[in-house]
């Protein structure tokens, strides 16, 4: 399907894109002036590996790239749905790209004090070249937030007609339908603060075992296919299956609070492991959990707005554009219990 064509929506979309070919040609750069910087002490030898310091900075590069495509892929999917909530959740998530950006200074210059204190890890120097860049990075991305911010204020404007004309005039059936996109938009969000923990802990984090290793790779497929469930439950409005997503949410939140203990467990033999990565393993930890919390949550009030009239207007997810709206069968009629298959719908407005 393809974007609604106005100024704002391609706005938004290209400045999505250019903060993104700017932080990634700058983390780039970082990336291969921190590997060049590396000597035969920060290097694997043999069955001993390298020292989890120089995968810091990897890491990050990583993140950073996977994260910046999967928001052109959340605005893309937010204007192409016309989401205004996932729009907004979008400037929320390059505010959290930011503070990512932000923590990864203090991260790098951590690594390279420890790998300094190694023979022959790392050319003296390194952060004071390195440094201009770590600070260029969030001030680009902070640009980035505050432009995409004015454009998803107008876009909201330019959407909530849109909305209006296809769910009606019953305010109480609007608000069902606004929790219902956050709940949506929740889900790809969740996604992505997940992602970016484990992938931090499977490559920074030594020493894992494999049982623990391979049970945390197998978590990505079966997470992703949870999400998907948990969209398809709620849009067949099914009790069933959104307890079963409910039950999930604790168990994602009892695990992220066991991570977090570990972390910092002083008796714990492998604490010192994750001081590489600790701080960024802890702000994608917490703001998972703060997600988990958020989206359980609205799963609730969700599942409470079950049976009563909105099922038949999420069926189809993307909402109408004003030129089917005007040329094609939507209006009031396709949508009063008698035309709808799908599900009644009340027939009267109310206005409350």
């Amino acid at each position: 399907m393809y974007l609604p064509n106005s100024r704002w929506t391609w706005a938004f979309m290209l400045v999505t894109f250019f903060q993104c070919i700017i932080s990634l040609a700058l983390e780039g750069y970082v990336f291969g002036k921190f590997q060049a910087s590396l000597n035969d002490g920060a290097r694997s030898q043999g069955d001993t590996p390298a020292p989890s310091s120089a995968l810091t900075i990897p890491t990050y590069l990583a993140l950073f790239i996977f994260g910046f495509i999967y928001e052109l892929v959340l605005v893309w999917d937010a204007l192409r749905l016309k989401n205004t909530i996932q729009v907004i959740g979008v400037c929320v998530y390059n505010a959290g790209m930011l503070v990512y950006a932000a923590v990864e200074m203090t991260q790098v210059d951590e690594a390279l004090k420890t790998l300094s204190s190694l023979p022959n890890a790392v050319d003296e120097g390194t952060w004071h070249d390195l440094r201009p860049w770590l600070i260029a990075a969030p001030c680009v991305i902070a640009l980035g937030t505050v432009l995409l911010s004015f454009i998803a204020w107008k876009l909201y404007d330019e959407f909530a007609w849109t909305i209006y004309k296809h769910i009606s005039a019953d305010l109480r059936l609007k608000r069902r339908y606004l929790t219902y996109q956050v709940y949506i938009a929740l889900l790809k969000f969740d996604f992505f603060f997940f992602l970016g923990f484990t992938v931090q802990f499977l490559v920074v984090v030594p020493n894992t075992s494999k049982i623990e290793f391979w049970l945390t790779v197998a978590a990505l497929p079966i997470t992703i296919v949870l999400l998907f469930l948990a969209a398809y439950f709620t849009r067949r409005e099914s009790y069933v299956g959104q307890s079963f997503i409910l039950f999930i949410y604790c168990v994602g939140m009892a695990y992220f609070v066991f991570k977090l203990v570990r972390m910092y467990d002083a008796d714990y033999h492998r604490v010192d492991e994750y001081r590489p990565a600790r701080r960024s393993l802890t702000l994608f930890a917490v703001l998972t959990l703060i997600a988990l919390v958020v989206t359980m949550v609205v799963a609730c009030v969700c599942m409470r707005n079950f049976n009563k009239g909105l099922k038949p207007h999420i069926q189809k997810r993307a909402v109408p554009s004003a030129e089917e709206l005007k040329y094609s069968n939507y209006g009031p009629d396709q949508f009063s219990a008698q035309h709808m298959q799908l599900g009644d719908v009340p027939g009267r407005m109310t206005i409350d």
